[in-house]
């Protein structure tokens, strides 16, 4: 049994929250470190200020990707829920986050955000797998990049445009000026409408008619099943690899330390050193308990069993999100200063230059 083709309409509707998604995305990228300077962040510190994004992204994707994998709602489907529910969320962190009345309350949301618009996000991807034959399933992610496009754009140039119109660029120090609180009010309505969009107009497989299409497949892709053996050595090649790592995360972390560096270098060391040494020996010691089925250690063996094109591809990746997010965190404070001559943040000069990050 195949899947059927789905309609032009029918590949827009799918695909139609991303508009939404993207918005909230972009307005988070074009506009945090301005929020977090208007708050007061030196620029030194703007960098630490941001590490929720990726951290969020980084752990969040995986588990979401594992648990919607394993949902069925007799309404909403396996998918669906995911985006309802992270597009609630993620559209009030985008109303409440402009209104921040402290530093810290705005690197908070910025974690609650991203973990929302993640949440979202995550499945899209896999409903395009989910609903679409194999022939169909490059038209589905070239309408989501159109839906990325054009929802990136569009609310990377809200503030200009709201400014253009009339609304007022410029705030007393330590107000977010109502350019940006409006970009960040359209683009929480927008995110939560387009997605419930998907949500009302789009239909997914049961769990029985995926089984019929899989097994059509199996001949094609044949599922390895490992004995718990092979288990028990891995968990305990995991736990070597782990206690290696946090090893090398311990001795850094001192280094840092007694040399007095940027404190900054901490985020590698324990952040992502120590937190990746963790998740080896956990799940180490799961697995040569006999406990395969566990979620973690599927997440942990998906990983470490990842076709050798995608582990080349992840190389790409973690070079590719060095420079976005360099230019993220640091083209607001880059933009105004070198080239509007301006850091008062209650300036007008500062906040046509914000306007211009976008």
């Amino acid at each position: 049994m195949k899947k059927p083709r789905l309609s032009f309409w029918q590949v827009w509707n799918m695909s139609f929250g991303f508009l939404g998604i993207q918005m909230g995305f972009a307005l988070q990228n074009a506009n945090v470190s301005r929020i977090f300077q208007t708050l007061g962040a030196e620029i030194d510190d703007i960098p630490i200020l941001w590490v929720a994004a990726p951290l969020t992204g980084l752990i969040v994707q995986p588990i979401i990707g594992y648990f919607s994998d394993r949902t069925w709602h007799p309404k909403l489907g396996r998918r669906r829920p995911y985006f309802l529910f992270g597009a609630i969320l993620a559209s009030l962190a985008l109303f409440i986050m402009p209104n921040s009345p402290f530093l810290w309350f705005a690197a908070g949301m910025l974690w609650i955000m991203d973990a929302s618009i993640n949440v979202s996000m995550e499945p899209f991807r896999a409903f395009v797998g989910d609903n679409l034959p194999d022939e169909q399933r490059t038209t589905g992610f070239a309408m989501q990049s159109f839906f990325i496009g054009i929802g990136a754009y569009v609310a990377s140039k809200l503030p200009l445009m709201l400014t253009y119109l009339g609304v007022a660029n410029t705030a007393p120090e330590g107000v977010i000026p109502d350019s940006v609180k409006f970009s960040f009010y359209i683009g929480g309505i927008v995110f939560f409408l387009a997605v419930l969009w998907t949500v009302l107009k789009s239909r997914e497989y049961s769990p029985e008619e995926m089984a019929r299409f899989e097994d059509a497949e199996r001949d094609e892709f044949k599922k390895e099943n490992k004995a718990d053996e092979w288990y028990i050595s891995n968990g305990q090649a995991q736990q070597k690899a782990g206690f290696a790592v946090l090893l090398l995360s311990l001795v850094l972390t001192y280094l840092i330390y007694h040399f007095d560096l940027k404190k900054d270098l901490y985020v590698l060391t324990i952040g992502l050193l120590g937190l990746g040494s963790s998740a080896l020996i956990i799940s180490g010691a799961i697995q040569k308990k006999g406990r395969s089925d566990n979620g973690f250690v599927t997440i942990m063996n998906d990983f470490q069993s990842m076709p050798k094109v995608m582990k080349q591809l992840a190389w790409v990746q973690f070079f590719s999100w060095f420079a976005l997010f360099s230019m993220w965190i640091y083209m607001t404070p880059a933009v105004t200063e070198h080239l509007y001559n301006a850091t008062d943040t209650t300036s007008e000069a500062y906040n046509n230059g914000a306007n211009q990050v976008g």
